[in-house]
């Protein structure tokens, strides 16, 4: 997937279209939720991981040096507001990436998590897109809005099928690392459950995986980012954030402002690319008329300081240790290091 390239003309011509057809972004959440009992709910064609394959985002001669991207929403409980706001703001997304050169052909998956336990729909996953078919599968995303009210949702079983169901060709040909955007408030269970998986993407594991070792191999192949933004319901739980900080280091972000998470993405490829600092990042915001600066700002401040200490230090980025260390040189502590 990922051929063809974003039109934000295109993007508005739907948008109009949906406008004077009374149709809303997300149409299927809207018709299923509207029409059909909560038992027969299904997850659109397009988003099912039953027997999901492989989700592969690929260089093409239009797309030479293609950049994986997954951006994954929790949609329970007050979350399932969180794509409804990045839709309205993909222009912006891609103006940031592509006009302000962070980064040239960008490729970017739009996924749902719920509850395995309790949720009809606990996993939806698109395709790496180049061009506004992601809009399409962004829009298709069934908003379940469930969740067991427990501080749990199953992140873990997200994160196996991004490990394990993924090839990038900005890794595998070039030891690039895609990136990876969890947004949620709870904690992930502590197991990748062998039934949870079968039943969910069809795969027969031997036994349940520790959700540790399961993040650790995605590491290996994405940038892994956990998202707080304010609104939700367990924002500043020392919990939920001490539990994702063992698991990604300082690529935990706690956000103020729900309406800014569009510009936070770009800005955390942004600074991972190289292409900017923060501040240059910010003057970027403040160039397209973004309101969102001070939040972004204050967002990845911490990332932004340890990014700059990497770059400055005398320890070696890399070392012999087999035990610290990913097949791609990524260390297992921070995620910071990048070939």
């Amino acid at each position: 997937m990922g051929s063809g390239s974003w039109s934000t003309n295109v993007y508005d011509a739907a948008a109009r279209y949906r406008a004077a057809s009374g149709t809303g972004a997300f149409a299927y959440s809207d018709r299923v939720t509207s029409s059909a009992p909560r038992g027969s709910w299904a997850a659109h064609p397009s988003l099912d991981p039953k027997g999901i394959g492989v989700r592969e985002s690929r260089d093409s001669a239009e797309h030479p040096t293609s950049l994986a991207i997954a951006v994954l929403f929790d949609v329970t409980g007050s979350m399932r507001t969180v794509p409804q706001t990045l839709q309205t703001k993909l222009p912006e997304l891609f103006g940031l990436l592509l006009r302000k050169g962070y980064t040239e052909h960008p490729q970017i998956l739009f996924g749902a998590v719920g509850d395995a336990t309790c949720d009809r729909v606990p996993l939806q996953l698109g395709q790496f897109e180049s061009d506004n078919r992601m809009d399409d599968d962004l829009g298709n995303i069934l908003l379940e809005g469930g969740g067991g009210g427990q501080m749990t949702e199953s992140y873990e079983l997200a994160l196996y099928a991004m490990a394990r169901h993924t090839s990038l060709d900005c890794h595998d040909k070039r030891g690039r690392r895609g990136y990876l955007f969890l947004i949620g408030d709870e904690l992930p269970y502590g197991m990748v459950k062998a039934d949870e998986v079968y039943d969910v993407l069809g795969d027969d594991l031997p036994e349940d995986i520790p959700v540790t070792r399961i993040v650790a191999e995605l590491r290996q192949k994405f940038d892994v980012y956990y998202i707080l933004p304010a609104g939700s319901s367990y924002v500043g739980n020392a919990e939920v954030l001490g539990t994702w900080r063992k698991l990604l280091g300082q690529n935990v972000i706690e956000l103020d402002d729900l309406d800014a998470v569009c510009e936070t993405i770009a800005l955390t490829i942004g600074l991972g690319e190289e292409a900017i600092d923060l501040a240059e990042g910010l003057d970027d915001l403040a160039d397209v008329g973004s309101a969102a600066t001070a939040s972004v700002g204050k967002a990845l401040a911490a990332l932004d300081r340890d990014r700059a200490a990497v770059a400055v230090t005398d320890t070696p980025l890399i070392d012999d240790a087999d035990d610290a260390h990913g097949e791609d040189g990524s260390t297992d502590t921070t995620g910071t290091t990048r070939l």
